[in-house]
């Protein structure tokens, strides 16, 4: 085990009623506190977190691959009220009530899609992609990422087709390595970290790269829900050492002051790893508004 991470105790899949099935991994307690984990960019549903405190904390954490990775069916088109809809479906059918979301990184939209429906009933979004188009990060964009809003908002499906040319398991392992800070790379390049973040990536591209490419359109584009309007309790959790140039620009400050019912809690002597830093504060934190 390293940083928490260990494979998964069992693996699944359920069918939805389209008869596509979203695939899935489970960690910890079978009977525990239900916490659904939407990972980040084109990661698998293998790499988990907090596998040293799932037992004792009482959680049962299921990471979901989302359309077109990993084991999940392929739904071309697909938006974010579409994967809602999934999860609806998903929480039905593992009869998981009350269940919590923690979405890290370019899971943070898929998570905030779910808590809009009201489908969780509280939500962490941890080192997460913030809605990059609003206003208020015109200047603190990178030139690259704001070259990519750009590129999307003028035509999405081009978007797909050019960049799926180059994206690949290598491909996203470099991004992520070229834009950590030191002390995200002492816990991404711990050898068996990275393998099995590395592994991670190559179950996300199995199918190809077009799920990976839709996420990355659906992030970077107009999200179809209001932040301001979420009900649902969220807890947004950022490191002071985060670098990456496609996680929120502030922190979260903004994110906070749009969202009514959350808590922003910056950690600054972490990196945007802090999953697997600080997962156990985390998880506490969630099950605290999950067990009200």
């Amino acid at each position: 085990m390293s940083h928490g991470v260990c494979p998964p105790d069992l693996l699944g899949a359920t069918d939805l009623p389209d008869g596509r099935t979203l695939g899935w991994a489970r960690w910890g307690a079978p009977d525990g506190t239900p916490v659904l984990f939407f990972s980040g960019a084109a990661m698998g549903r293998s790499l988990g977190f907090g596998a040293d405190v799932l037992g004792r904390l009482g959680v049962r954490l299921i990471a979901v691959d989302r359309p077109g990775l990993g084991a999940s069916g392929p739904r071309p088109g697909r938006t974010l009220d579409d994967w809602a809809s999934d999860v609806a479906h998903l929480a039905e059918r593992l009869d998981l009530p009350d269940f919590g979301i923690v979405g890290f990184s370019q899971g943070a939209p898929f998570a905030l899609a779910c808590a809009a429906a009201g489908l969780p009933k509280a939500v962490a979004v941890v080192s997460g992609q913030d809605d990059l188009t609003h206003p208020a990060f015109a200047e603190l964009l990178d030139p690259g990422v704001a070259g990519l809003l750009h590129a999307v908002a003028a035509d999405p499906e081009g978007f797909e087709a050019t960049f799926a040319q180059d994206a690949d398991a290598e491909m996203m392992w470099r991004l992520v390595i070229g834009t950590s800070s030191d002390a995200d790379l002492a816990v991404y390049t711990e050898p068996a970290f990275a393998a099995a973040y590395r592994t991670a990536l190559e179950e996300g591209f199995r199918q190809g790269p077009a799920g990976y490419v839709r996420d990355l359109v659906l992030a970077f584009g107009r999200w179809p829900f209001d932040p301001a309007l979420i009900a649902v309790p969220v807890d947004l959790w950022y490191g002071g050492h985060d670098t990456s140039t496609v996680h929120s620009p502030d922190h979260g400050a903004e994110m906070s002051r749009r969202v009514p019912a959350s808590r922003r809690h910056l950690l600054p002597e972490a990196g945007g790893s802090l999953l697997w830093t600080h997962a156990e504060e985390i998880l506490a934190s969630l099950l605290d508004t999950l067990r009200r």
